[in-house]
């Protein structure tokens, strides 16, 4: 997520700290330098022209010029004004006077608004929620069968109506009067799309809103569309009144072009971003946030709170205690491998640390997702008192051990000398802060092995 947008920025940063001093001429080709890494990162020509108006009229203040410190001076200006563009501050739901909220889920065909409606109806219920969904895209072969099973999965209540049933209108008022039975807080409803923009498409939108009078009308684009998503948000607002944005396929968008367009060119915020196809890759969209992850900041502060939503902090406590006297073992390294796949893509978690400092020598760091599947099925071979004292761990035990998991000889013995590192290097992190030279040790040791594996910093 905004990969190519980051490190176009960030060699502009590096080549300004070189120059020892800034002067109005080094400041004018920074800024030449940024204004071509937003317009190559698909950003709109009207956000671009005036974003860097904004960073020029401060960056070439006096000062900025005569500053102890002007390159960071440079990035704080940065920063503060990519905030302004995406929005300034997170931009919460509407939630209406009477239950149920009803929310719209709109957009063209294939942007990904089914899956969207059922990712917020997981986010709504985790968050004291207590959501209902119901789809009226009575058009689409199996739309509504999609969104019967996603909500299947997800543990989410769906309204189906009457056998036979295919009125948008008729589905909607049949939702409502359900939610209103249930006690449901919330209503979800996933509307149909089109290839293009048709006035048919709106007319039926027109009159679902006037049936229903949402409190949010959320346009759900595909964010590797770029301009055209944004494009297509602009059309929709001025028809329908958008009340809010969610970008999906942000995991896939190495430019960022629509998230740095579409608040500035529609005038509504941004309200969440899908990062992947799990259930739970899905998140509020926060500007100060992403526009340090654009600057190579990282986001610590989203970081830290996956954490504490998916990681058991009883068997963490645990982990430390282990670390510490010297007791962990393969069953806990097995273990925290599945706590660390309740966090989602390893290269999203990456994409959150920050790419300078410390942490910058993780940038090299090699991700290969399926290596915890084969790390896992390599421990579970094994016999419980292997796992407990892998030094019993001999020739015939590793062709044994490669045999049963269906890997190789080769694999076993990689899995025990880094579960060995790892076991050190945690060992005297226990109880230090990861910080100056620590940290920097870290980053190096972590860029250089295969992960995952225990000993990288999210465990």
């Amino acid at each position: 997520m905004f990969d190519t947008l980051s490190e176009k920025l960030q060699r502009v940063f590096k080549n300004l700290r070189g120059e020892g001093k800034l002067t109005a001429e080094n400041m004018e080709s920074a800024l030449r330098e940024i204004r071509v890494a937003l317009l190559e990162a698909d950003v709109h020509f009207r956000v671009v022209k005036q974003l860097m108006e904004a960073i020029k009229e401060k960056a070439l203040g006096q000062e900025v010029l005569t500053s102890l410190s002007p390159t960071q001076q440079v990035v704080g200006i940065v920063h503060d004004e990519m905030v302004k563009i995406l929005g300034s501050h997170q931009s919460r739901l509407r939630t209406a006077n009477e239950a149920p909220t009803v929310i719209f889920m709109v957009g063209l065909q294939g942007s990904g608004k089914t899956t969207s409606t059922g990712k917020l109806a997981r986010y709504l219920s985790k968050n004291s929620h207590s959501p209902l969904v119901v789809s009226v895209d009575v058009y689409r072969p199996a739309a509504r069968h999609q969104l019967t099973v996603l909500a299947r999965d997800l543990k989410i209540p769906i309204y189906q109506g009457p056998e036979g049933e295919n009125r948008p209108l008729e589905l909607a008022r049949g939702a409502r009067r359900e939610a209103m039975q249930l006690g449901k807080d919330t209503l979800l409803v996933d509307t149909a799309g089109r290839l293009h923009i048709d006035d048919d498409l709106m007319t039926e939108l027109q009159q679902l809103k006037e049936l229903l009078n949402p409190a949010e009308i959320l346009f759900v684009a595909d964010a590797m569309t770029g301009q055209d998503a944004v494009r297509s948000a602009e059309e929709f607002h001025k028809r329908l009144g958008v009340t809010g944005f969610v970008l999906t396929k942000m995991d896939g968008d190495a430019r960022g072009g629509a998230a740095l367009s579409i608040r500035q060119v529609t005038g509504q915020p941004l309200k969440f971003v899908g990062t992947g196809e799990k259930p739970d890759a899905f998140e509020p969209f926060h500007p100060d946030r992403v526009a340090k992850r654009i600057l190579g900041m990282g986001d610590v502060v989203s970081l830290v709170e996956k954490v504490s939503q998916e990681i058991d902090q009883k068997k963490t406590e645990e982990m430390q205690r282990k670390l510490l006297e010297d007791d962990f073992t393969l069953d806990d390294f097995r273990d925290q491998l599945k706590q660390l796949s309740k966090l989602g893509s390893l290269e999203s978690l990456l994409g959150m640390m920050p790419k300078v400092g410390p942490f910058k020598e993780l940038q090299n760091a090699k991700v290969d997702e399926k290596e915890m599947t084969r790390v896992v099925a390599i421990i579970d071979s094994m016999t419980p008192h292997e796992r407990r004292n892998h030094m019993l761990i001999n020739g015939s035990r590793r062709r044994r051990i490669a045999k049963g998991s269906g890997t190789t000889v080769q694999d076993v013995n990689n899995l025990l000398k880094q579960y060995a590192q790892a076991r050190k290097m945690m060992k005297s992190l226990s109880g230090n802060l990861m910080g100056g030279k620590m940290g920097t040790m870290l980053g190096k040791r972590l860029s250089k092995m295969k992960l995952p594996f225990p000993g990288s910093p999210w465990n």
